[in-house]
């Protein structure tokens, strides 16, 4: 029988899940897990903030609450919350009027909402994002009505650090109004922020190019344990008056991965369009997925706006922070002490969730066929993989991998 879907040619997989399914099905001992972006205890099992059981607890019981649509634009004591929280509760922005936020579907939705409205309502067709970047920027940008994708310079191999020189000579050749997605603290893939000095740097060619700042701001709190400090980029945009759009998750600062709790941040330099920017979303919005989902956005807005739960909020954040920093000392500690080939020094002067390990992929896949050790062919690892009880054989197998390619790189050499 014909059908109208044939010839529909099959997808490639994404790879991060991909792995995960084939990390699940392994029957592996000693196999681990270095793939996905999501926090893990010690113990290596999810954790589900006490403040967050709490509050879900509190909402359960409130009578109040009900399942009915929130607005096209989401929940306002979430956006407002969480607005402030990215710009700082003493904003001048905010005061004044040029900052306002929306409920997303996370920050992925955040993206492909803001994609859209730069697309089709400002008209913008290009945009730029690092090399190596989170993998789903370009798809999102591109299926958001982005006509023209380019990369710009970030990491430098032999430094294993930012290549700042290259990024801002990219940034020059940029045209007028295009866009620049910037990871706004915690780099992913690589874990590599700019400092304060950079930052300014960096402002100063967007300023003077003209050019379009998107941030896609994913771990703030979670990276390093400080709200402020995370946020030092965006606020250091908005002191100097200029415009641009963030994105926020409050998947991985919150543990909310399922509930899609996200918000776009719109910074301008005044408020006269700002009615109509708020219109065009709304009917974006509508269009799209019609309104976001009421329970996380719930949780998120509770917790902001009580001083008490806030405060325990963000001794969870330093907890999942400081266990990072940890597991990057001990990683790093390991790999020295065996000896093994190469400079360690980038895994603990990086930031976040993530490690860019300068692995290749070849010692990537020898690692998982051998040792059952999962990681993105590019050799980034989630750092909340590692734990007390598999540091030493992941460090092990680093080691004996690394050592073992270079033993056969000098054989093919002599």
């Amino acid at each position: 029988m014909n059908t109208r879907f044939t010839g529909i040619k099959l997808g490639p997989p994404i790879e991060v899940f991909a792995l995960q399914k084939t990390f699940v099905d392994d029957p592996h001992d000693n196999k681990v897990n270095l793939t996905i972006g999501a926090y893990r205890t010690n113990e290596g099992k999810p954790w589900v903030l006490p403040v967050v059981r709490k509050v879900e607890k509190l909402l359960a019981a409130d009578d109040l609450q009900n399942h009915e649509y929130l607005p096209v634009l989401g929940l306002d004591a979430f956006s407002e919350a969480a607005t402030s929280m990215l710009l700082g509760p003493n904003s001048p922005v905010i005061a004044q009027g040029r900052a306002f936020g929306i409920q997303s579907l996370s920050g992925t939705g955040a993206l492909r909402v803001a994609a859209e409205f730069l697309s089709r309502i400002l008209h913008y067709d290009t945009f730029y994002y690092s090399i190596p970047s989170w993998e789903n920027h370009r798809l999102v940008f591109t299926n958001g009505g982005f006509k023209q994708a380019r990369e710009y310079t970030y990491w430098d191999e032999k430094t294993r650090s930012i290549n700042l020189e290259g990024m801002l000579n990219d940034l020059r050749d940029a045209p007028e109004n295009a866009v620049i997605i910037l990871h706004s603290c915690a780099h992913n893939p690589t874990g590599c922020d700019p400092t304060p000095e950079q930052w300014t740097k960096i402002a100063d060619v967007i300023q003077e190019k003209r050019l379009f700042p998107l941030f896609d701001s994913a771990y703030q709190g979670f990276a390093s344990g400080d709200l402020d400090k995370d946020a030092y980029a965006v606020r250091l945009f908005a002191e100097r008056g200029i415009e641009f759009i963030s994105t926020q998750s409050f998947a991985k600062n919150f543990g909310l991965y399922n509930e899609r709790v996200g918000n776009i941040v719109f910074v301008l330099t005044d408020t006269k369009e700002l009615v109509e920017a708020k219109s065009q979303l709304t009917l974006i919005v509508r269009g799209m997925y019609s309104n976001p989902p009421n329970h996380g956005a719930r949780i998120v807005a509770t917790v902001l706006r009580n001083p008490e739960l806030f405060e325990e909020w963000k001794d969870h954040i330093r907890t999942m922070s400081s266990r990072i920093k940890q597991m990057r000392v001990g990683l790093h500690h390991r790999l020295l002490k065996l000896g093994t080939p190469g400079t360690w020094e980038h895994i603990i002067q990086q930031i976040g969730m993530f490690s860019y390990t300068g692995l290749n992929e070849k010692q990537v896949q020898h690692l998982r066929d051998n040792y059952h050790i999962y990681m993105l062919r590019s050799g980034r690892i989630n750092m909340c993989g590692l734990n007390e009880s598999n540091l030493d054989y992941v460090a092990n197998a680093f080691n004996e991998t690394i050592k073992l390619f270079q033993e056969e790189q000098n054989d093919c050499t002599c």
